[in-house]
């Protein structure tokens, strides 16, 4: 599976106004609703459970990124938002840093396999710093679309 088979360039968030978890979470969802990928009546539902979810065990994966994720029935298909912040947020990362890039993932109950998928290609390229660094670096949605489709002709970049 490939970014752009889930990620909704349209919903990126170069610079999140949340200043905590719950509030980036929360505007994540937002955007997505906003780009059409989300019911609006589903929002608060869906941002609760990606809260709950977040509550029982942080996805701050260390070196400034954290994926939250999770399963749920309104959506039909995998998808994903990505959010940054200069500030940083606090995830409570394993690392205990703060975090400066979140990747929003939302996933079909009954599609465990394209959940997994998405995981996999978010988690393998999040490994490389070379990748991290310039996440961090984009600034609109057109640059977060050119450096995913990047990594998805380049999967060993």
């Amino acid at each position: 599976m490939k970014f752009e088979d889930f990620v909704c360039y349209e919903a990126t968030v170069p610079e999140l106004q949340g200043t905590d978890r719950d509030s980036a979470i929360r505007e994540l969802v937002s955007a997505l609703v906003d780009a059409g990928q989300l019911p609006s009546d589903s929002a608060d539902e869906i941002a609760t459970a990606v809260i709950k979810r977040e509550s029982e065990a942080s996805t701050g994966m260390g070196k400034g990124v954290a994926v939250p994720h999770v399963k749920h029935s309104v959506v039909a298909d995998v998808v994903a938002v990505i959010g940054q912040t200069a500030a940083g947020i606090d995830f409570s990362a394993l690392d205990e840093q703060l975090v400066y890039s979140v990747i929003l993932l939302i996933s079909p109950i009954d599609s465990p396999d394209r959940h997994l998928r998405a995981m996999e290609n978010v988690f393998k390229h999040l490994q490389k710093e070379k990748f991290r660094k310039f996440l961090r670096q984009c600034q609109s949605p057109e640059a977060f679309e050119d450096l995913l489709k990047e990594a998805d002709e380049n999967p060993s970049w």
